[in-house]
């Protein structure tokens, strides 16, 4: 007899108000399993961000979000939020350098205690005793570089780079980082001309179809019909009532 595999990621019932009675959307209820690249279109306003950001556990919400059959609980909502990743369209709230954000990520516990088997973990296990990680050699570095970067911009304040620098490098810490299982996107090349986007949406894609990648599916926010049409596998609106799937990218 064969089995059906859990879904990677499942919605159950999940709405999110405004405020009582205001609903930005009601009856939300999607499978996600490995392999998929679920691109996400509605109109401004529909509550796309809003529910990438239910899925990350970081909007308080009605129903149930379950990763490989479990609530967000079971594993640690830290823990989760390092297998289901949310990477938002503009990071440029965040205070110090690029290198500053990577090297604080690695004072958390729960990116402490990950095995250093990964390549992220192999470049600053030697360092994570100490007061201050080494993450000179972590494979975001190349990642970022490979769409572009050059060395130099980690060392730059988020404040002084532009929107397509900024949009590159925090996706390249969500890569190269090396957890997640799930990438939740929102808008993640917006800023970014068509040969860099060409890029990010030519790694993501091979990252998902690889088996020898940690990253087994990705939700995808984007408001290009072409891009949509390079990069999903499968399409969502999103609405007030709810989301439908499509056999194919509508448009917006």
């Amino acid at each position: 007899m064969t089995t059906t595999p859990t879904p990677i990621l499942e919605l159950k019932n999940l709405a999110w108000y405004k405020e009582k009675g205001q609903p930005v959307f009601t009856d939300v209820n999607l499978v996600v399993n490995e392999g998929d690249i679920l691109v996400l279109q509605g109109k401004s306003g529909a509550g796309k961000s809003t529910l990438l950001k239910c899925i990350a556990h970081l909007n308080i919400y009605k129903g149930e979000v379950l990763y490989r059959g479990q609530k967000p609980q079971h594993y640690g909502i830290p823990t989760f939020r390092t297998r289901v990743m949310y990477v938002p369209q503009r990071p440029s709230m965040l205070p110090g350098t690029p290198r500053d954000f990577l090297t604080t990520i690695y004072t958390f516990g729960v990116h402490k205690s990950r095995s250093a088997s990964s390549k992220a973990a192999s470049a600053v296990s030697g360092a994570l005793g100490s007061s201050e990680p080494n993450v000179s050699g972590h494979e975001a570095f190349a990642v970022a570089e490979s769409w572009g970067i050059e060395p130099e911009l980690w060392d730059r304040g988020w404040a002084n780079l532009s929107g397509g620098e900024a949009q590159r490098i925090v996706l390249a810490i969500a890569v190269g980082i090396g957890s997640a299982e799930v990438l939740l996107l929102d808008e993640p090349t917006s800023a970014l001309d068509s040969e860099s986007s060409s890029k990010i949406e030519k790694h993501l894609s091979a990252e998902v179809k690889s088996p020898d990648s940690t990253l087994k599916s990705i939700v995808w926010i984007t408001h290009s019909p072409e891009q949509g049409q390079r990069v999903g596998t499968r399409f969502i609106r999103v609405t007030s009532g709810g989301v439908r799937e499509e056999n194919v990218d509508p448009g917006v």
